[in-house]
């Protein structure tokens, strides 16, 4: 038996892989097209290992992936493959329409045609699974009711518009033409294998660094914070018992301030690397220009997952900090290498101070 999951060298991606070969026997084929974020170091405890298969590749070359379907006769697709910075979505958005849009696209031509001619047996078993994010429904006011399966989608960046309209391809292949697909919204994820260009890893890098913290606007932003590994064995759990059609959001019940977040940040990271005179690494804390647009609050209502699959999350936020924090305090080689001439020369274009707290 075969999985084939896309964008398997990203931060989520990597991490699914990583747990799903920890208790699976199962081979998975990993197309990546290795943009900035997708890194194989990611996978490295993996070399070797014929369970894992890596194929450098577009998801949009149909051409390719439907040889890769044939070859491999996948019995279900996790699409993980997305352009997901909306801070680089405001600077270039034509990558993110070219690979969550038109990349989406091709991957459901290629999917369909693929499970067409499958057998019958083999058809009925057959899954797509779309992993997508909270952010497509648009922001929230403080007292809001926290997002719904069935909420309105309203988004209000590049990204989020993009992965909206991927999310509405993937039902229209389910309605139009039968492919048994299921979609996954989830909220901020964090963890081990998180490029440094999003808040926890890169607040942790740039602490390290004695470099600011920046953090935008009033930090008064609030988002759902959930464990990449309970994002991991929830994904697992859609793919075994979701019903078809169906979507499913995933959120680990931990709103927080990004101000919260970055002080609880720096409380650990007090702790185990603490600076010398006693220092606390929240002095670094610097608020930056706020960015066009920016949603004011997500918040996910993961009731139906847990009602339905009995799914819950196993972290807290604070074990699972804690748990990051650690993992990059232990991996300063992994910082480093991502931590190329080209992405410092992202940051500092891109953080303009405007004051220190």
């Amino acid at each position: 038996m075969t999985i084939l999951v896309t964008g398997g060298a990203g931060f989520i991606g990597s991490n699914f892989i990583l747990d799903w070969a920890a208790d699976s026997d199962e081979v998975v084929v990993n197309v990546d097209k290795l943009t900035y974020a997708g890194n194989l170091k990611n996978l490295s405890s993996l070399g070797g290992d014929c369970r894992h298969v890596f194929v450098k590749g577009d998801i949009g070359n149909v051409e390719l992936m439907s040889t890769l379907l044939s070859q491999h006769k996948p019995r279900a697709i996790l699409n993980f493959a997305a352009e997901s910075h909306v801070d680089r979505s405001i600077h270039g958005p034509a990558d993110f329409i070219e690979t969550n849009v038109v990349g989406t696209f091709g991957l459901l031509e290629s999917t369909r045609a693929y499970w067409s001619a499958l057998p019958d047996a083999e058809k009925i078993a057959f899954r797509f699974l779309h992993v997508s994010t909270d952010e497509v429904y648009g922001s929230l006011e403080k007292d809001d009711a926290a997002f719904r399966e069935d909420s309105r989608y309203a988004p209000n960046s590049p990204y989020s518009a993009s992965k909206a309209a991927s999310d509405h391809l993937v039902r229209a292949y389910h309605h139009t033409y039968g492919l048994p697909v299921l979609t996954t919204n989830c909220s901020n994820n964090y963890g081990p294998f998180h490029f440094p260009e999003k808040l926890i890893p890169l607040c942790i890098l740039n602490a390290l660094s004695g470099k600011d913290l920046p953090i935008y606007g009033d930090g008064q932003q609030i988002r759902d914070w959930l464990y990449v590994k309970d994002h991991c064995a929830a994904i697992r759990r859609v793919l075994e018992c979701g019903v078809l059609g169906e979507t499913y959001n995933i959120g680990g019940w931990n709103e927080k301030t990004n101000l919260e977040v970055v002080k609880a940040l720096c409380g650990v990271l007090d702790e185990l690397k603490p600076l010398a005179g006693a220092r606390s690494y929240a002095h670094q804390i610097t608020f930056v220009r706020d960015r066009p647009g920016h949603d004011r609050r997500y918040a996910i209502d993961a009731n139906k997952i847990a009602t339905e699959l009995g799914w819950t999350p196993k972290e807290t936020f604070e074990a699972g900090l804690r748990k990051t924090v650690q993992w990059y305090l232990e991996h300063q080689e992994w910082v480093n290498e991502v931590s190329t001439g080209a992405y410092r020369v992202w940051m500092n274009a891109h953080y303009k101070v405007e004051s220190r707290s």
